[in-house]
């Protein structure tokens, strides 16, 4: 393990797994922090004794619905203080959280229920018309309504009542009524969860993180409240300048993303910091916060990174202080990291995980032998090798590329009800990456390709079927193949290639814009070129390679045209 050599001062070589569950680190964070800020929503704090109060309440309330240990229950929540309650209350009865994206249309949410099969959610008000409209089949027992402006201050909650259409405007962007739904303030109303009823044990269930698999079909990652507070402490050992009890971590990132879950939701948590909560990483929402408070530590992806810099020099605003930045789900560039650097005093360092690994696995040391371009070194407890991909039992020669397999407590054990795709993935207890890497001689790790055609765009996995199933529905389209073109920003754009039928014309537009009413705004191809046809191997199989080659050049033949225009 020549990478435990590279790690920082203070980063520890051995690693044991904490005794205990997420619930128990809420509760022992809540004694030890009591009178601490725990969270921060437009100004507005919850101190830790308040929020394990709220815990206790809903966890209850919850109980009162009848929801009991093992069974799942679905958050469809932005970032609010009710997004953090609600998780630790369903984890405190022993149930299961299930994380859905409330940006998703109601196909995507209908797929992801059919298969865990929640009876109770916890719903962003403005998705719940989606869950009433679900089929009979899966109609839900109750659905708990959540209006987020009810976390909000006083004097902003005000402001949206004004009879302006500015603030109408406002309120009906964050807002809607419901009906026939239980309202999130009654579930707090009541005691809280008695002390004898026995809370998880860490080898449960704690959430299904759903994640696009190779084929295309959402598989649910099936973690344990053992994985989840061994990735924590991974991430605390990682980090060991990072003051408990007086941090301060922005949740920029979506806590229904597994990267901003662990690194918001249970790293920040655990260590009595202040998790500063932002519905949406708007720069005109971020920066008046830094101006306030800069974060200790901010965990974000590199075009986000690169659009609050740019904000904060038009806007005048400094980004000192900021002492750690960790990005992920995406490669970072120098481009992003030395002007970065240079406004803040701090790092910024590149890190890798997946869905099925709590997520994080790799990090660069906050520390001068970093390297741009890797993506790190396995944080304590981790193994890897790098095998051949054909055969997977068979380690590569040193420094040649070769598929990344890894095991570690933050390593799940499986996809929720799908033991084949389970089996796939692992070899002789190795998880399968399916991601091509070289190891240099101090350990540092660099992605070179995929063996999974997923298209990471702005953080986001993107599922090439997935998308391409949609858009075969669409008349006039007889084939189609969905790839990731690089770009500087979003790491890549989902671009289309689509065969037509003979005869058939259609609006790329047009397609565009239906296919918006389909899938969530990330999936939808930012371009569609029409092409004769598709590559396609002996047995018929669509070359996604070849494609995207063809797309590459097409695109780059276009913008010289322009350019030349």
């Amino acid at each position: 393990m020549p990478w435990l050599d590279s790690y920082a001062d203070g980063v520890p070589r051995e690693f044991e797994v904490p005794p205990g569950t997420l619930s128990d680190l809420i509760t022992e964070s809540a004694a030890r922090y009591a009178d601490h800020v725990a969270l921060e929503f437009f100004g507005r704090e919850t101190r830790y004794a308040e929020l394990a109060d709220h815990i206790a309440r809903a966890a209850e309330g919850l109980r009162r619905l009848g929801v009991r240990r093992g069974d799942r229950v679905a958050l469809v929540l932005p970032n609010c203080p009710q997004h953090v309650i609600a998780f630790y209350a369903i984890l405190r009865i022993g149930a299961i959280v299930v994380e859905h994206n409330p940006l998703y249309t109601p196909r995507e949410l209908r797929h992801q229920f059919e298969d865990h099969r929640a009876r109770v959610a916890i719903a962003w008000d403005k998705t719940v018309p989606t869950l009433q409209d679900f089929p009979s089949d899966l109609a839900l027992d109750a659905i708990v309504s959540v209006d987020m402006t009810r976390a909000f201050p006083l004097r902003m909650r005000a402001l949206l009542k004004l009879p302006i259409e500015r603030a109408r405007t406002s309120r009906a962007e964050l807002t809607i009524e419901v009906q026939g739904t239980t309202p999130w303030e009654a579930l707090l109303d009541g005691p809280g969860i008695p002390a004898e009823i026995a809370g998880p044990a860490p080898e449960d269930i704690a959430l299904i993180q759903y994640t696009s698999g190779t084929t295309g079909s959402p598989k649910g990652a099936a973690l344990s409240h053992r994985n989840l507070v061994a990735n924590a402490a991974q991430a605390r050992a990682w980090v060991p300048a990072v003051p408990r009890g007086s941090a301060s971590v922005h949740a920029v990132l979506p806590l229904f993303h597994a990267y901003g879950l662990t690194l918001c939701l249970t790293f920040a948590m655990s260590m009595g910091a202040r998790l500063v909560l932002f519905p949406k990483p708007d720069p005109d929402l971020v920066l008046p916060v830094f101006r306030k408070r800069p974060p200790t530590f901010l965990p974000a992806v590199p075009p986000l990174y690169d659009r609050l810099r740019k904000a904060a020099e038009e806007k005048g605003v400094s980004l000192a202080g900021i002492e750690i930045a960790i990005s992920g789900a995406m490669p970072l560039q120098s481009a992003v990291v030395e002007p970065w650097e240079a406004l803040t005093g701090g790092y910024l360092v590149e890190g890798y995980g997946l869905s099925e690994c709590s997520p994080v696995l790799m990090a660069n040391p906050v520390a001068p032998n970093r390297r741009i371009g890797t993506v790190g070194l396995p944080l304590p407890g981790t193994e890897l090798r790098v095998v051949d991909p054909d055969e997977p039992t068979r380690d590569v020669e040193p420094g040649t590329p070769g598929e990344l397999v890894v095991r570690g407590p933050q390593v799940f054990t499986g996809y929720w009800n799908k033991p084949e795709a389970t089996a796939e993935v692992f070899t002789d207890g190795w998880f399968r990456t399916g991601d091509i890497v070289t190891v240099d001689d101090d350990g540092f790790v660099t992605i070179s390709d995929r063996i999974k055609e997923l298209v990471i765009t702005g953080g986001f996995n993107v599922a090439p079927s997935e998308v391409e199933d949609t858009l075969r529905a669409y008349d006039g389209i007889e084939d189609v193949a969905i790839v990731g073109i690089p770009d500087a920003r979003d790491g890549e754009h989902v671009v289309a290639a689509v065969v037509l039928a003979p005869g058939a014309q259609i609006d790329t537009e047009a397609l565009r814009a239906w296919a918006k009413r389909q899938l969530a705004a990330y999936k939808v191809p930012r371009r569609v070129h029409v092409v004769e046809e598709l590559p396609k191997s002996m047995i018929g199989k669509v070359l996604r390679r070849k494609v995207r080659d063809q797309l590459i050049e097409i695109e780059g033949g276009t913008a010289q045209k322009e350019a030349h225009a």
